[in-house]
């Protein structure tokens, strides 16, 4: 309990200092004679990267390396969207549609409620209990030069790929223009996307409870999941997840900014990789690997689809 009460105390205080300086900002930024009010003024997007390096970048990689964990960085991949949207909201130089505006700030808070409820749910409602399994293998890759390697490898990269996909909320804050079909369009990609990642969630979640209840019972533990979404994608709460991210550059897209769409594709070629991470993973486990490597063979990766023929193939082999 000692440890969970520290590391939530850690996580709350941390990101102050840039709440502090951008709430100080707002209140004197009228204060157009003062440089450094005049330049976070005219310079939003530098602002915040500069606030993002210093703040996340820096001081998380710090507190990682007191506490020899990078268990923070995932916590905050729920919170600094909702933080960004909040900046460029109320950014003095920002100008938007009322509506357009408020519905992005009202998907974004769906989304990170989601998917919080989604990390402390499956790390059962404790604070920083371990980091990202694929730190920790990096950690042993990499020995004693992992304490310098982490602040590219685990913080710099997140400032890429977050404030990337968080371009659009941007966009949406920077062009007042009104509200229009492929706006609709927009947040019904979102709202799908966030649907299909917390059942998916959802479901997973289940499957790995009901195997942890046969582990202690002694019991052959059920070696995949293969029902639900799980039965029509291998890996349907990434497909949800990048759904949501794709659909959110459907707004920057809409307000004649094409290359909004890099940041999604970064982020899902990022994430391809990952999956390939994850099923070598699984392929590992004895008690999984034959069965894993037939749910490889006829099921779709991430889009939902029909199961492959292979299924009938394995079948009169009497696999």
């Amino acid at each position: 309990m000692g440890r969970n009460f520290k590391n939530a105390f850690i996580a709350f205080l941390a990101p102050l200092p840039s709440i502090f300086f951008y709430t100080s900002f707002l209140n004197n930024h009228h204060h157009n004679h003062h440089p450094i009010w005049s330049w976070c003024h005219h310079h939003p997007l530098l602002l915040i990267n500069l606030l993002f390096f210093f703040n996340i970048n820096v001081l998380f990689w710090l507190i990682s390396l007191i506490q020899s964990s990078n268990w923070m960085i995932d916590v905050y991949w729920t919170v600094i969207p909702v933080l960004l949207v909040h900046y460029f909201q109320l950014h003095p130089g920002s100008t938007f549609d009322f509506w357009r505006s408020r519905v992005v700030v009202a998907l974004t808070w769906v989304w990170a409620v989601r998917l919080t409820h989604s990390y402390f749910r499956r790390e059962k409602w404790q604070w920083g209990a371990r980091e990202d399994w694929r730190f920790t293998d990096l950690a042993q890759q990499y020995g004693k030069n992992w304490w310098w390697i982490s602040f590219f490898a685990v913080y710099l990269i997140q400032q890429v790929f977050l404030i990337g996909v968080c371009l659009p909320m941007y966009i949406v804050h920077s062009i007042n223009s009104p509200w229009n079909i492929l706006d609709t369009a927009a947040v019904a990609v979102c709202l799908t996307g966030i649907t299909i990642a917390y059942i998916a969630d959802t479901q997973l979640h289940s499957f790995v409870s009901r195997n942890e209840k046969l582990k202690q019972l002694g019991k052959p533990l059920v070696p995949n999941l293969d029902a639900g979404l799980w039965y029509y994608s291998r890996h349907p709460n990434y497909f949800g997840e990048q759904l949501w991210w794709w659909g959110l550059a459907i707004f920057g897209w809409n307000l004649g900014c094409t290359w909004v769409f890099v940041g999604p594709l970064v982020n899902t070629l990022c994430l391809a990789y990952v999956t390939i991470l994850v099923e070598r993973k699984m392929v590992k486990l004895e008690y999984r690997a034959e069965q894993y490597k037939l749910y490889q063979k006829r099921t779709s990766v991430w889009v939902p689809w029909f199961k492959s023929s292979v299924i009938q193939e394995a079948k009169e082999k009497g696999c």
